[in-house]
Formats: C-alpha cells, sequence, structure tokens
C-alpha cells in the first residue's frame, strides 16, 4: 500500500518525501508491502470543482457554536465502508507502532525515532476485514508510545496491509506505553486548529503547539481545582475525556444534544454541516450519504464543540449568507492530486483564504467523492 506523501512541492518543483521523489507529470511505485500499486501525483493550475450542488439550512445554535446542514443534490451507498471505529472494536483492523512491524513494511525510509524502533509520524495499520476501510484525517488512535491523530484522508482496501500510515503526534510529553498497539478513540476527533497543520501544514511542530494552546484555553474553562486535576497532562485526549471537560461539554448540550442535532440532521437529509465559531463560518465537512455523516456525527460534534470552548467565545451571530458562499466554491487556484489506481483519489485544493480536501473513492461500483473537509485560512 502507498505511503501517505507530505507534499511540500510548488508547481513544476518535484514532491519529496522521506528520499521518495515523484515527478510531478509521472507515476511512481514504491515496494513497502508485498504488492504495492502506483500513485500517480500531479499538479495542476486552476480549479476543477465538485460534481455535486450543495444547499446549507438555518443553522443550530449552541452557545458560540452554530451548525448549519448541508444538502448534496446527489447521495451514494456507502455501506461497503468500514469505520476506523467498527474496525477497531471488531479486532479486524490493527494499528502498531512502526518498528513493531519493521520486517513487514519495506521500501520506506525510515523517519527520526525515539527509541526501541518506533517513529513518532508513522504507525502501521493492517485491515483484516472483507470491507474496504475507510480513514479520515484527525482521527485519534490512543496507545503506543504517544496518541497520535491521522493525517490525511484515505481508503485501505480490504484484507491488505500492513501499511504504513501517516500520523502526527497529539501528545508531547509521552514515549513510554505498556504496548505497541492502538485503539479508536470513538468519541473524539480532533478540533479543526488541530486537524488544520496536520492536514495542510503537514508540520508536527505546529500540531503540537496547538495542542498545547488547545490544552491551556481548555483548562481556562476550569476552576483551579479542576484546571489543577487536569493541568499535569500533555495528552490531548486525556484532557478532552477527563471529567472536568465533560462538564463543560454538557454546556454545549452532552450526548443529548448531539443526538438532537442528529436527528434533525437525519430528517432534513442532511449529507454534511458547515460549522461556525464565535459568527464566523470557518469549517465544513461533507460525506457521500447522510448514514455516514451519521456514523462519524459523535466524534465530528466534539470536535467542534472543543473548537467553540477554546476560542474566543463570542455571541456574534452566524450568518447563514456566509456559510452558504462557503460551500458554493469548492474550486481553488492550485490543485495536488494524488492517485491509487482502483482505490482513491486525494485532492488537495488551495483558494483565496481557504483549503478544500476531498477524498474521491475509486473501487468497484463507486467512483464518487467520499469526504470532503474545506477549513478557512
Amino acid at each position: 500500500m502507498t505511503p501517505f506523501l507530505e507534499l511540500r512541492g510548488r508547481c513544476g518543483r518535484t514532491v519529496t518525501r522521506r528520499g521518495l521523489h515523484l515527478g510531478l507529470a509521472a507515476a511512481a511505485a514504491v515496494v513497502i508491502t508485498l504488492a504495492i500499486p502506483a500513485l500517480t501525483v500531479s499538479v495542476l493550475a486552476g480549479g476543477g470543482g465538485n460534481e455535486h450542488s450543495y444547499t446549507v439550512l438555518a443553522p443550530m445554535a449552541r452557545g458560540n457554536l452554530a451548525i448549519f446542514p448541508v444538502l448534496a443534490s446527489q447521495t451514494h451507498n456507502t455501506s461497503g465502508l468500514l469505520t476506523l471505529d467498527e474496525g477497531v472494536r471488531s479486532g479486524q483492523v490493527t494499528v502498531t507502532e512502526a518498528g513493531d512491524e519493521r520486517g513487514l513494511v519495506r521500501g520506506v525510509h525510515p523517519t527520526p525515532s525515539r527509541g526501541s524502533g518506533a517513529e513518532v509520524n508513522r504507525l502501521v495499520l493492517t485491515n483484516n476485514s472483507s470491507r474496504p476501510l475507510l480513514l479520515l484525517a484527525g482521527e485519534i488512535v490512543t496507545g503506543g508510545k504517544q496518541d497520535r491523530v491521522i493525517g490525511a484522508d484515505r481508503i485501505v482496501p480490504a484484507e491488505s496491509g500492513p501499511i504504513d500510515l501517516g500520523v502526527f503526534c497529539v501528545e508531547p510529553g509521552r514515549w513510554v506505553g505498556p504496548s505497541a498497539s492502538f485503539g479508536s478513540m470513538g468519541s473524539q476527533m480532533a478540533q479543526p486548529s488541530v486537524r488544520t497543520p496536520a492536514m495542510a501544514e503537514k508540520d508536527q511542530r505546529r500540531v503540537w503547539e496547538n495542542v498545547r494552546t488547545s490544552n491551556a484555553n481548555m483548562a481556562r474553562n476550569l476552576s483551579a481545582p479542576e484546571a489543577a486535576a487536569v493541568g499535569g497532562t500533555t495528552s490531548y485526549a486525556k484532557m478532552f475525556s477527563s471529567a472536568p471537560v465533560e462538564k463543560v461539554v454538557a454546556r454545549y448540550g452532552g450526548v443529548e444534544g448531539e443526538q438532537a442535532i442528529l436527528r434533525e440532521l437525519r430528517g432534513k437529509g442532511a449529507v454534511g454541516v458547515v460549522v461556525a465559531i464565535d459568527g464566523q463560518v470557518v469549517w465544513a465537512d461533507v460525506f457521500a450519504s447522510t448514514e455516514l455523516l451519521a456514523k462519524y456525527w459523535p466524534k465530528l460534534m466534539r470536535s467542534y464543540v472543543a473548537e467553540a470552548m477554546t476560542s474566543a467565545n463570542s455571541a456574534a451571530a452566524p450568518d447563514m449568507h456566509d456559510a452558504q458562499l462557503f460551500m458554493n466554491n469548492l474550486s481553488g487556484g492550485r490543485e495536488i492530486v494524488e492517485t491509487e489506481p482502483s482505490v482513491y483519489r486525494r485532492t488537495d485544493v488551495t483558494g483565496d483564504g481557504y483549503r478544500v480536501f476531498e477524498l474521491m473513492s475509486l473501487l468497484p461500483r463507486t467512483g464518487f467523492i467520499v469526504h470532503i473537509t474545506k477549513m478557512r485560512q
């Protein structure tokens, strides 16, 4: 399976990661497991856009957080896709430190390690399920030497692996653990301000900075004893799953409020949401079906709540017109396209003050966009 590439090149340059050089107009093949497909990478001027049109509905507000439902002109059958939570829970998907699979994952130039063969920005994933696995950027896996966040959307074919999985650490203070294996943090996804440097900048230092900032801002929402109780942790996951933080989350409706919004999204046939914090539209997550949105909704909602809790907490009213404009333009002045033949195509679009990431499934009987993320920059 092809490793996740950090595309730092500009138009006309070679895209490089860990000693792997890819011409922008050519396909490259790298052997890292027993059978490796080619990865085609291209940089295009101008934007191609999306084949769907999207309609934004009136928001549901929770304090300084506003959720705008998004309807699509078309939806698709996504029932064949396995989520990370489903795979880990069933035991059919395993994630381990890279050092434990070094004899199986070959042909990859190593990134810096911190002892024992494990590497900060690499994990190894195996999908033993009969279903293809969908991974979303921002999903958190906990355990091993450090908690990690997945750096890019991708699809892992059924019964495949082990594969090299590009990740970013969201726990800068720990490098020990009783086990090299990981579990999925099913109730939490990294908030937008932590997902952005992983997805758009691919910068571990910036991810750590934003984790520290988020944890510090969250602590300011707590009483002095509560802040002291969680003040020693550097773990993003542990901070946001702690009992004191759960009390703050409850101000945004808690589990009941989360489910109430999901019922409304289902009732309207929404496939995604536009998110406004403190009155400003900042983010969108859109899926190929209402069912897929529903599967990810608990962790998505908590990620938006985390962003709202750690923001300026302004009472400014969200603007529905701004939310619709945000969804109207999914093209830009520059695109980077990565294709793993017959599996997926991932497109990174840069526009004026925003980035758009699209994941299209190329599996048999698909050929549709599975997930879109748009972020304001």
